[in-house]
């Protein structure tokens, strides 16, 4: 028996994808370019709920400022259901996808 926890619907992190959470934007920006500078291209951004905004803002902040040559080369929006935590039942979350390349 292992000790990691279980999750009902595990699934193992995508290669060249970053997560945008709550962190500052900066540390999203850094991670993109971080992975493109490793040669990873292209490099896919995603965000639920809230943090949308923040997935765009590091797209925005990368192409404009750090990395020219990159370009927004497609965007996905979706809606997915969750388990709500406080009531159990299930609701919808909005996401995006944003993937970046050269």
């Amino acid at each position: 028996m292992s000790n990691q926890p279980e999750h009902e619907e595990a699934q193992p992190r995508e290669p060249n994808t970053i997560y945008v959470g709550k962190k500052p934007t900066m540390n999203y920006v850094l991670a993109v370019l971080t992975q493109i500078n490793n040669g990873s291209n292209p490099v896919t951004v995603k965000a639920r709920g809230r943090a949308i905004s923040r997935a765009v803002d590091v797209a925005q902040v990368l192409t404009k400022r750090f990395a020219t040559d990159v370009r927004v080369q497609n965007i996905a929006i979706n809606t997915e259901q969750v388990k709500s935590t406080v009531t159990g039942g299930m609701s919808n979350v909005s996401s995006i996808e944003i993937k970046l390349g050269k």
